[in-house]
């Protein structure tokens, strides 16, 4: 979820330079071929049920088509610091997508860590900066609350594949989804682009892109996936607007403030409160 909030702060310089649907079609496209011998099944796996094919289309659709689509207009409309702040509204949201779909109960410290995570994108959203940048445009907000949702859907759709499908599988079967919606878009802006004109270091930083977006924070996601409750993985996510926010400062030279400070401090605090292991109850002698 680092890496994740890494890159979403990132893409702020990569969407000055790309199309949006140009930059997705990219990223999908670098990420299979790079994964193209993690198509395969592993040994002992299952072939794919009919359930998982529908699991693996709605995974991709709302967690990287939908969400990349979402968060580079919204990223393109807003601060890499505002992207921040909102998506830390992750950990509620998929807390209650894991409680309505799933079963999932959610216990006392999950529920405080939640309501760290919830306090300090409050905090935030109350503070006014002086540069208007910083509080984004409505329309942009509202994008950035649709990638919400959808990266939530990811992780609850991700709970229910890791069980029957590998990792590694998901992470590449997910990108060939993505780059199949996203084609005839990309293409469309491609045949009008002028790729000469982007220079070395946007190149690179395209690739770190697309190789952390689609290859390596999948399969790192779907691993952890295997052993943790959704609504308990959640509350990673919100690492994801630590990350982000921290870009938008050290790179983007965007504001940081005490407000903000504090609000990222209960983001910390709520992963801790809800990872951290219970106390085992002692055994009779």
């Amino acid at each position: 979820m680092a890496l994740v909030g890494s890159y979403v702060g990132l893409s702020k310089l990569l969407v000055v330079v790309f199309p949006i649907f140009l930059l997705a079609w990219l990223r999908f496209g670098i990420a299979t071929v790079a994964m193209i011998g993690w198509l395969r099944p592993s040994p002992g796996e299952a072939p794919l049920s009919p359930h998982d094919r529908v699991l693996l289309f709605w995974e991709s659709f709302l967690g990287n088509f939908l969400f990349s689509i979402c968060m580079l207009f919204g990223v393109a409309l807003t601060s890499a610091l505002a992207a921040g702040v909102i998506m830390a509204a992750i950990p509620a949201v998929v807390a209650l997508m894991s409680w309505a779909f799933l079963r999932e109960q959610i216990t006392h410290r999950g529920a405080a860590g939640i309501a760290c995570a919830v306090s300090g994108i409050a905090l935030v959203s109350m503070t006014r900066h002086a540069d208007s940048a910083s509080d984004g445009s409505s329309i942009g907000n509202l994008l950035l609350m649709a990638a919400v949702c959808c990266e939530a859907s990811y992780v609850v759709i991700g709970k229910r594949l890791i069980g029957n499908v590998g990792a590694k599988r998901i992470s590449s079967l997910v990108n060939l989804w993505g780059l199949a919606l996203v084609t005839p878009l990309g293409l469309w802006q491609a045949l009008r682009f002028d790729f000469a004109s982007v220079s070395a270091a946007h190149w690179a930083l395209l690739l770190f892109y697309s190789l952390a977006a689609s290859m390596v924070t999948v399969w790192l996601w779907m691993t952890g996936l295997k052993h943790v409750p959704a609504s308990s993985a959640g509350v990673f996510t919100v690492m994801l607007p630590v990350s982000a926010a921290a870009v938008g400062v050290i790179f983007l030279g965007e504001r940081f403030d005490a407000a903000q400070a504090a609000a990222f401090a209960l983001a910390v605090l709520g992963v801790l409160l809800a990872t951290w292991p219970a106390k085992q109850p002692a055994r009779a002698p």
